[in-house]
């Protein structure tokens, strides 16, 4: 016992202060995730092409500028302009093509990107195809591409954007748990210094940092996840581990010596007293300190494994003399306003992949304005129809999910033993995986791999096993205890932070302890 004793002080010592920066910064991030930067909303509305403004085809557009192949295409507008957004291949820029006149927008994509960025900030104002701006002259511009271009750099309405530059790595600022690359980072010239991080090949919000959120972030950083070893590579993630399993050590110890031992009375002796209060203290928290250092060991040790999620695309090249958009075709085949197209394929060949809004869909409000708080999107409306025929691909989503996921696994269509549409973050799926929404398609082999993919880009969100399920449990239960989101985010957050501080003053109560035993030697030296 008298060992145990002496390891449970010395580990004790060594790990005092990184369980204090832990639990301070555990306590810290739910106050961290309440100040965030005020914005109109994270999801923009689809809106129906205007067909009248198409007076070019794809194809000619395509010709026209000496473009022989290219990966994927959808409609975007800019304002009441509208242009063909034609990817040529994994992060290269894509180029933007008058549907009125087939001329490239010159700088689209940053263009764009401030477009939407400001439309994520400020609000979404044309959704029944009334101008964005009031700037004069602009209606007037025979030129829609130099239209474009005014409207946007030249709108003086709310706030104006002071930067646009392009991401194509993680950063200190925008780091790897936003998944999501290459985006667009665009600053607006306010007094918080908001920036809004945009992904412009679907019209995605990935992120909104200011001043203040920035500060709690590098706070976050340097106390919690320790960015200050990332020089270490991976052995910062062997420090962490290291000192969570010297953590989850000490407390095992101090279970055995609560329950192999009994307590003195104090009887005015002050070291008696302090380490009547360390017993009390320690085992009234001893579970939630094992939960604690358990899952952040876990956690930490799952990092090991390299991410290739990125690694995961479907790029499929379209040549443009063999691709004809037949958008009259479309239309009289779906008989609903179309609010996009785009080119995909499948085993049996090439297929529209058509987005679709309600009749009423223009005058609907959008159904997730903040996705922190309701986790939740809807499933577009989607159909898919083969080249050249426009016949529909019945179950055409479930049908290129089950492409995606067998041309990422190497699996065959047999192997497959449950799918399923995945429009909200809960469970194994969680917020940190950014995208929705996805199609979770499942094996019966590989401990039930699943792999969900999103058909709107796609792309692998993520690949999860049962191994990795018990590790996504462990993080999201006994780190951060979703087991009482039922209850409320508030509920969550003041169990998170109640139990933190509680580290922070089994700690502080050992420390005294240790100081007071110290003391005593040296009296009696």
């Amino acid at each position: 016992m008298k060992q145990i004793y002496k390891w449970h002080r010395k580990i004790s010592i060594i790990i005092a202060i990184p369980v204090i920066l832990w639990a301070a910064s555990g306590f810290m991030h739910p106050i961290m995730t309440s100040f965030r930067p005020k914005m109109a909303t994270q999801v923009l509305q689809p809106l129906a092409i205007d067909t009248h403004q198409i007076k070019l085809s794809l194809t000619e557009a395509l010709q026209n500028n000496k473009i022989d192949s290219f990966t994927n295409f959808r409609f975007v507008h800019i304002d009441t302009n509208w242009f063909y957004q034609v990817q040529r291949g994994k992060n290269i820029e894509p180029i933007y093509l008058s549907t009125k006149t087939g001329k490239i927008l010159r700088k689209g994509d940053w263009i764009y990107a401030q477009y939407l960025g400001k439309q994520f900030l400020e609000g979404q104002t044309n959704r029944s195809g009334k101008k964005d701006s009031t700037i004069a002259g602009v209606a007037a511009m025979q030129d829609c591409c130099d239209a474009a271009a005014v409207c946007v750099l030249k709108n003086s309405i709310g706030a104006k954007v002071s930067e646009a530059k392009l991401i194509t790595i993680f950063n200190d600022e925008y780091k790897s748990v936003n998944k999501i690359l290459p985006v667009w980072e665009v600053a607006f010239d306010r007094n918080d210094g908001i920036r809004i991080y945009v992904e412009t090949t679907q019209d995605r919000f990935a992120l909104a940092m200011d001043n203040q959120r920035a500060i709690f972030n590098q706070l976050f950083a340097l106390i919690h996840t320790w960015g200050w070893l990332a020089f270490l590579g991976k052995g910062k993630l062997v420090v962490e581990i290291t000192l969570n399993i010297l953590a989850l050590m000490t407390v095992v110890f101090g279970l055995i010596i609560f329950f192999k031992t009994k307590s003195k009375k104090a009887n005015g002796n002050t070291v008696v007293k302090a380490r009547k209060a360390h017993r009390v203290t320690s085992i009234c928290i001893a579970f939630f300190t094992l939960a604690f250092v358990f899952s952040g060991g876990y956690h930490a040790a799952s990092k090991l494994k390299k991410n290739t999620s990125a690694d995961y695309f479907d790029q499929h090249w379209f040549t443009t003399a063999n691709t004809i958009i037949d958008l009259n075709g479309i239309q009289w085949a779906l008989k609903l306003p179309i609010s996009n197209i785009s080119l995909v394929h499948i085993v049996t060949g090439d297929f529209y992949q058509v987005n679709t809004v309600s009749l009423q869909g223009n005058n609907s409000k959008p159904i997730a304005k903040d996705m922190m708080k309701k986790m939740v999107m809807p499933v577009p409306t989607t159909t898919y129809l083969h080249l050249p025929d426009l016949a529909i691909l019945k179950q055409g989503e479930t049908m290129y999910a089950h492409y995606l996921a067998n041309q990422f696994s190497g699996n065959s269509e047999n192997d497959i033993s449950k799918t399923e549409v995945i429009t909200k973050f809960a469970g194994e799926y969680g917020f940190i995986n950014k995208l929705l929404p996805v199609t979770k398609v499942e094996y019966g082999k590989n401990l039930n791999e699943r792999y969900y993919v999103e058909t709107a880009s796609g792309k692998l969100s993520v690949k999860i096993n049962n191994l990795d399920m018990l590790e996504g449990y462990s993080f999201a239960f006994l780190h951060k205890h979703e087991f009482l989101t039922p209850l409320g985010k508030g509920v969550k957050d003041f169990s998170t932070m109640f139990w933190a501080a509680a580290q922070i003053a089994l700690v502080t109560v050992g420390l005294m302890l240790f100081f007071k035993v110290q003391q005593r030697k040296k009296r009696v030296e």
